[in-house]
């Protein structure tokens, strides 16, 4: 049972790390679930603090990638029709996202279109509206950072405990 104890958290990591680039795949989750794994393993003693701190943490990098390119159009001069539009687009996006084989793109350009095309029909310049769009990707970019750094702390962690093992 340890062994599939360990082979289970390594997979689970290695789907988060893929996860935090990949949209449609919940990286998060499945990276907090591969220490979860691990902390079954004989020898390995995760506290029961350590894991809840782990996993509210996950939680949170989870719900703000998808709030981060929203806060990103707002920062950078978006209006409430940039914010909706970016929104909407991010919605649309992940749609898509298990519809087509196009996810990424789709996740990607959804809010940055979305806030574009909020902008614009509201009448804001050309000039602002790419401004607008802008800070949705660069909010786009800030969340799968978060992600990817949330999956190399938990693979930290899981690498760690398999050393502690030897």
């Amino acid at each position: 049972m340890t062994y599939v104890l360990i082979v289970a958290a390594i997979v689970l990591a290695l789907i988060g790390l893929v996860g935090a680039v990949v949209p449609g795949i919940a990286g998060p989750p499945f990276s907090f679930l591969g220490l979860l794994a691990m902390s079954f393993v004989a020898g390995v003693g995760h506290s029961t603090k350590f894991l809840v701190i782990m996993g509210i943490i996950g939680a949170v990098v989870f719900a703000l990638d998808y709030m981060v390119p929203v806060w990103g159009t707002k920062q950078l001069g978006g209006s409430k029709a940039g914010v909706r539009g970016s929104t909407i687009g991010m919605i649309l996006g992940l749609i898509v996202t298990f519809v087509f084989p196009v996810g990424f793109i789709a996740v990607l350009l959804g809010p940055f279109i979305g806030a574009y095309i909020g902008e614009k029909s509201v009448g804001t310049p050309d000039t602002k509206a790419w401004k607008a769009a802008f800070g949705s990707f660069v909010g786009f970019l800030l969340g799968t950072g978060l992600k990817l750094v949330y999956a190399c702390v938990c693979i930290f962690y899981i690498v760690k405990d398999l050393i502690g093992l030897i």
